[in-house]
């Protein structure tokens, strides 16, 4: 059940106290995704060296991950299970009515939850449980919910609240589907604003001076504008074009003065980023290839794809087709584990397409939801890797007619200008269909998404913020606009 409408249910009732106080279990009406239970047991690590670039390595702490429900040497703690009971008890009625007083937004609600509760416990694990139920979770769904994040605390050997509050309002939001809910938003926005904070710096600095120092739109001020965008990584061609359509949107606007320029900036911005509708694949399982150059962080995206779609209740495999790395086949092993995907892989040296088509074939049968599809990002040599994405496209279509459905490329954005050039090279090598943007948190180089959605004319769907699953988020342009640029009616960029 969608967030707002459970928010109509839970405050429209006009029943009893007591009946407004107990936890519903409709079999009909689920707040989680229905589908697989996230509470797959996970496949102990070992310790791989990710040759691919630091971000592909799980960050500290969460290296020795992916071991089983119940960790060696941690006594587990038997299941939580949702409360059934037809009468509730006091404090049950009285947290209840604190919700339904609340504003209705997922981080107030969990908030209210976590009120008292400093570190893992019975306690943390029954109000988390009582939430999921106060919000018409199948009891099923919420226990494995639970126990599914009571086992990765245990895994990542985390005690305290504040150490994966973060993490919990992030896998609640994606299993009850509110991640379009305007406080995921905000938090959101935040997180890009910190990431860009660098780019913006430095681009504001010039538009401020530039906006500040011209009266009228002439030759001088395009030269100059022109200049800033080329410092913001935005590349040469890219800077010109961009140019010309501010000038073209001045022109249609009836603009001419520098002042009325910030505006006009922004509505473009948000224009090269508007992405055309998606149809999604109707028969699964939905097969996403993933291509992009090593060191770009693609094996940690495929684990935060992979980690997303577990947590809105899909069952997902991870195929390793970059068959020429060992270290890579190890590493996306480790992080199927972690995230509770299974894992099809052969032997280094094997065939690329040959792993992909057995894993096409399991999917299949074992009724996977998404198979993700990992490529070889070698650049030496152009025509052999056009062969070989060539290649398995061509098996997974004979296997699932539409196979790919998606061919992510990611890029990083701490390359600057050679993002542009490896999108060149893959959209002629394998064709892409969308962009993920990775390494966005701290980088000065900020500007090179419009440089490359306006070059290539290509969506970018998500960015990466940072090392943990939770950091690799939807994108969106207005948003991206404004953490970059500014509010329109901001006085200041």
């Amino acid at each position: 059940m969608g967030f707002f409408s459970a928010i109509k249910k839970m405050f429209g009732s006009e029943s009893s106290a007591e009946q407004e106080s107990q936890i519903q279990q409709e079999d009909g009406s689920s707040a989680l995704k229905e589908g697989k239970a996230p509470g797959q047991p996970e496949t102990p690590p070992q310790k791989a060296s990710e040759t691919e670039s630091p971000e592909a390595a799980p960050h500290q702490g969460e290296t020795a991950a992916a071991e089983s429900a119940s960790p060696a040497g941690v006594d587990a703690a038997p299941s939580v299970s949702v409360p059934v009971t037809a009468a509730a008890s006091p404090a049950e009625e009285a947290l209840t009515l604190r919700l339904r007083e609340a504003e209705p937004r997922l981080s107030v609600w969990l908030g209210i939850v976590l009120e008292g509760v400093d570190a893992t416990g019975d306690l943390l694990w029954q109000r988390l449980a009582f939430l999921l139920g106060a919000l018409e979770a199948p009891p099923q769904e919420a226990q494995d919910f639970v126990d599914d994040f009571r086992a990765w605390t245990q895994r990542m050997e985390y005690r305290q609240v504040e150490e994966f509050r973060s993490e919990l309002q992030y896998r609640l939001a994606l299993a009850l589907d509110l991640e379009d809910e305007e406080d995921e938003r905000n938090r959101l926005f935040i997180k890009i604003t910190e990431g860009l904070a660098r780019t913006r710096d430095q681009l504001a600095r010039g538009l401020d001076s530039l906006f500040s120092s011209h009266g009228e739109l002439d030759d001088a001020f395009w030269e100059e504008l022109e200049e800033l965008f080329i410092m913001a990584d935005l590349g040469y061609e890219p800077s010109l074009e961009l140019v010309e359509r501010l000038k073209e949107r001045a022109r249609k606007e009836k603009v001419t003065q520098a002042s009325g320029m910030r505006a006009l900036l922004m509505a473009e911005v948000e224009e090269i980023f508007r992405a055309p509708r998606r149809i999604a694949a109707v028969n699964p399982p939905e097969v996403v290839l993933m291509i992009g150059v090593n060191g770009v962080g693609k094996t940690t995206t495929i684990a935060k794809l992979a980690h997303r779609a577990r947590m809105q209740g899909k069952k997902v495999m991870i195929a390793a087709a970059d068959t020429f790395r060992a270290a890579a086949i190890e590493q996306l092993q480790v992080w199927a584990g972690r995230v509770g995907a299974l894992f099809h892989a052969k032997s280094p040296g094997s065939d690329p397409a040959s792993v992909a088509y057995e894993a096409m074939d399991r999917a299949v049968k074992e009724g996977v939801d998404v198979l993700f599809v990992d490529t070889a990002g070698r650049l030496q040599t152009k025509v052999n890797l056009m062969e070989e994405l060539t290649k398995i496209r061509q098996v997974l279509g004979k296997k699932h007619p539409g196979a790919p459905h998606r061919s992510i490329l990611v890029i990083d954005a701490t390359t600057g200008q050679n993002a542009l050039s490896q999108t060149k090279l893959f959209k002629e090598a394998a064709g892409v269909d969308e962009l993920i943007i990775t390494k966005l948190d701290g980088t000065a180089k900020g500007g090179v998404a419009i440089a490359v959605a306006m070059q290539h004319h290509l969506p970018i769907t998500f960015v990466g913020l940072g090392e943990k699953l939770e950091d690799l988020r939807p994108f969106n342009g207005e948003d991206y606009a404004r953490a970059l640029l500014g509010h329109k009616d901001d006085g200041a960029v």
